[in-house]
């Protein structure tokens, strides 16, 4: 055997293996990896959009819920407002209905004076009928004398 021939073999068989690698393996293996190259390209952009997408998504949240907040507080500051009109409104027909209790009172009060400064008029009038007749002592008729007693009584 000689090495010179197995030399040229080797290469031949060698020169071979890389165009057969080459021709058949080296572009499926390309292909795979160009595939691959972009499926991680394509994750690392996904994950970009999604990390944005979340930082939005965030700062919508935290708008929406200082949004609720300052609504929520409108709200509440309207109840109290409203509470404070209802309580106000609450004080004011009190004191009318105290008022008008207290006007009914009065005039009943009065009424009720009247009625007692008749009574004792007309009781001052029968005493002051017997201490007459008593004074006279003579009896003095009052069916005939009404005019003077309602004088009297009108005079106490």
């Amino acid at each position: 055997m000689n090495i010179n021939l197995t030399l040229i073999g080797q290469s031949i068989s060698f020169l071979f293996f890389v165009w057969f690698c080459h021709a058949f393996v080296w572009s499926a293996l390309r292909k795979a990896m160009d595939e691959r190259e972009k499926q991680i390209a394509d994750g690392l952009d996904a994950a970009d959009r999604a990390g944005r997408d979340l930082e939005l998504a965030q700062e919508k949240v935290a708008k929406q819920l200082r949004e609720a907040k300052s609504e929520a507080a409108t709200i509440i500051d309207a109840a109290n407002k409203r509470a404070s009109q209802i309580v106000e409104e609450a004080k004011d027909v009190a004191r009318a209905e105290g008022e008008r209790l207290k006007a009914a009172a009065e005039a009943q009060i009065e009424q009720d004076v009247n009625r007692a400064k008749e009574q004792l008029r007309s009781q001052v009038a029968k005493l002051a009928l017997v201490g007459a007749s008593k004074v006279l002592e003579a009896s003095i008729d009052e069916s005939v004398h009404k005019d003077m007693v309602d004088k009297l009584a009108a005079s106490l």
